[in-house]
């Protein structure tokens, strides 16, 4: 089986080699993912600063009334009279140290130091703490104002800096996902251009073998998963680990036992995690595998819809799918049953963490061991400590999601199913046409011949005819002349060199193959005639849609040759989409033109319009036709019969009915009743 379908194969949540290749991708834009870093650090210090403000704003200005007073002799600056002195805010050695208490909603002055966390009563005048008795002064609304009025400018420029510390946030922030958004577009552009790339270079025996659907895959999905990961992984990646490094030492600043108590929660976290990573990766390995046959089963079912139809099989292709579709969705509830279990488990250590923090940190309050803004800030970094880690499980999925579409793709691009140039190839430039097949064996499976020690040669500007019954090797010779497909035994040769040893570009310039089926692009008339060639002028398209009679029926469209085109030119007969290939062909003005059955679905006014061309355009080419309708071949220069892979007669046609072989057999099936009705 080739590796691209193996799509429940084991897959690492971390691969250091995938990785490795990823990274290169990014390597260019190395300085732009630094940027976005370095602005994600600043960012992130200033977020973790907004509790430490709060906690000094509630201590230090809102509880700034429990600070030092003293009683000076003379008047200064911020101070209010009382009895023989002067209260002033602040520690003073010239004067004698008081308190303001707060009580019943009412603020004292107490002509003494009184003890914070000591029990008192105070009544009218009298303050009484420990059998002592002080006199206690009611302050008046005025008085409060004066004395606490370096309180309150320094909230207000508390208030100040958050707000400005709230704006730099944002902008860092928008910055930040801005630049990194931008950059992971432009990775995941280069990866998609390689992928693509790589797709289009991959043999038609890799096609043969594996479902458009899942290749869609590749090239949408999976690369999408990877987007995820350069701008929600790796550099996220760096903002967590900011933050949980910045929390931690913010919180061992203040209080080692408070601190102590967050930290008592992450072994819980992290079995948790391991629980929940080991059962999510199985789950999401059987989603990615089941969404692959999702697509697979649309991209088949629509591309036969035609079929499906015409048979009235609507009912039992929708069942099939439904199974499958039911089967995804049974997946995916899995995951999202493990993952529904995994967050509030979180949730739930975080709320006991927070509960046991309020009780202990109360008590410390309450006790006058900590200050009330300390146990706020350990409360909000308690809050933001836990979203890192929600974080980190959520990146720890994409992550798994980036491993596994990381080596479904580079496998793809890995994949040597592709036809391979030498080197240092031949040059050539327009070939004269003369080729020879010498010995030539080929199979599509091994083992399984489907052409056998075949030789043959044409001279520049025949014309030769390849019959024969359905699966005697027709097809297959005008797919190696293209090199579609390399062959096992012998030798192709065109103009005298082996076809191995020219560039594919090269060589397939000097060729045009109109096939049986032809397949229309979506776009205009012009553009599918000149397939997004600019060297074709409209004139040249023109001429050559005149040259094959296609301009018939194209001058009877609305907008003519800028008239559009369905997916597969839906709208057109296959009559119509044959001239097209055929002026297609002839655009590209090819020394070497190959017909591989392209008139036998066609009527026959319209085969007598292509005959009419074929009669001028393969004049001075090396022309090849494959054909079962005999009335296309009879004027060829060389008719090559083959049957079971082997060349049985060659001849012209007159030489090929005197022998009475198989040629023979074949014109008389088709014609001789014909000529001879009685």
């Amino acid at each position: 089986m080739n590796k691209v379908n193996e799509e429940e194969a084991v897959v690492k949540a971390y691969d250091s080699k995938l990785m490795k290749r990823l990274l290169k991708y990014a390597l260019p834009f190395k300085w732009q993912l630094l940027a976005v870093i370095m602005l994600m650090f600043v960012g992130t210090g200033l977020d973790l600063l907004r509790p430490m403000l709060i906690k000094n704003a509630i201590d230090n200005d809102i509880n700034g009334y429990k600070g030092a007073y003293t009683i000076v002799q003379s008047p200064a600056e911020g101070s209010i009279k009382l009895g023989n002195g002067y209260v002033i805010k602040g520690a003073n050695k010239d004067g004698k140290a008081v308190s303001m208490v707060y009580y019943n909603k009412k603020y004292y002055i107490v002509d003494s130091k009184v003890k914070e966390n000591g029990s008192f009563t105070l009544n009218v005048d009298k303050f009484t703490q420990d059998g002592n008795i002080y006199n206690a002064y009611q302050l008046s609304n005025e008085q409060i104002r004066i004395l606490r009025a370096a309180d309150v400018s320094d909230l207000i420029k508390t208030v100040i800096y958050t707000l400005l510390i709230c704006i730099s946030v944002f902008l860092l922030g928008y910055l930040s996902f801005y630049i990194l958004q931008k950059t992971g577009q432009k990775i995941i552009f280069d990866i998609r251009n390689d992928l693509f790339r790589k797709v289009e270079g991959l043999s038609l025996s890799f096609y043969d073998k594996n479902p458009v659907g899942r290749l869609v895959t590749r090239v949408t999905n999976d690369v999408e998963a990877l987007n995820e990961m350069y701008t929600g992984v790796l550099v996220y990646l760096f903002k967590d680990i900011f933050i949980l490094v910045g929390i931690l030492i913010a919180i061992f600043s203040m209080n080692v036992k408070l601190a102590l108590i967050i930290l008592c929660s992450v072994p819980f976290v992290i079995i948790g995690s391991a629980i929940f990573k080991k059962y999510d990766r199985d789950a999401y390995r059987e989603v990615r595998a089941k969404l692959a046959k999702i697509n697979s089963s649309l991209s088949e079912n629509i591309s036969g819809m035609r079929t499906v139809q015409i048979y009235h099989v609507e009912d039992k292709m929708f069942n099939k799918f439904n199974e499958i579709n039911k089967s995804y969705f049974k997946s995916s509830m899995k995951q999202l049953t493990i993952f529904a279990l995994f967050r509030p488990s979180v949730d739930l250590v975080s709320t006991l963490t927070l509960a046991v923090l309020l009780w202990f940190g109360g008590v410390k309050v309450l006790n006058q061991e900590i200050a009330v803004g300390v146990l706020f800030a350990f409360v909000s970094y308690l809050m933001q400590f836990f979203q890192p880690i929600f974080d980190l499980t959520e990146k720890y999925d994409i992550l798994q999601s980036s491993m596994a579409s990381a080596e479904r793709i580079f496998m793809l691009m890995d994949n040597e199913s592709e036809i391979k140039d030498l080197e240092e190839p031949t040059s050539i430039d327009r070939l004269k046409g003369e080729i020879e097949f010498k010995n030539v064996w080929f199979a599509y499976n091994e083992e399984q011949w489907v052409l056998r020690d075949v030789s043959f040669k044409i001279r520049p500007g025949e014309k030769i005819a390849f019959v024969g019954a359905t699966g005697a090797g027709k097809t297959s010779i005008i797919s190696l002349i293209s090199r579609l497909y390399d062959i096992q035994k012998g030798e192709i040769l065109i103009d005298g060199i082996n076809i191995k040893h020219m560039n594919q570009h090269d060589l397939r310039r000097n060729l045009a193959t109109v096939l049986q089926d032809v397949f229309l692009f979506t776009g205009d008339v012009k553009g599918n005639v000149r397939l997004n060639d600019e060297s074709i002028t409209d004139e040249d398209v023109i001429k050559a849609c005149k040259y094959v009679n296609a301009d018939k029926f194209i001058e009877k469209l609305p907008n003519k040759y800028d008239d559009m085109v369905n997916e597969r030119g839906t709208t057109f007969s296959q009559g119509e989409r044959q001239l097209i290939a055929f002026a297609r062909a002839i655009a590209f003005n090819p020394p070497i033109l190959v017909l591989d059955e392209a008139t036998s679905n066609i009527d026959t006014e319209t085969e007598r319009l292509i005959q009419d061309a074929l009669s001028k355009i393969t004049k001075d080419r090396t022309t090849i036709i494959v054909a079962h309708r005999l009335s296309t071949i009879k004027n060829a220069d060389k008719i090559i019969v083959l049957h079971k892979g082997k060349i049985r007669e060659i001849g012209n046609h007159e030489e090929l009915i005197s022998k009475e072989g198989l040629y023979y057999n074949l014109y008389k099936l088709q014609y001789k009743e014909l000529e001879n009705p009685a």
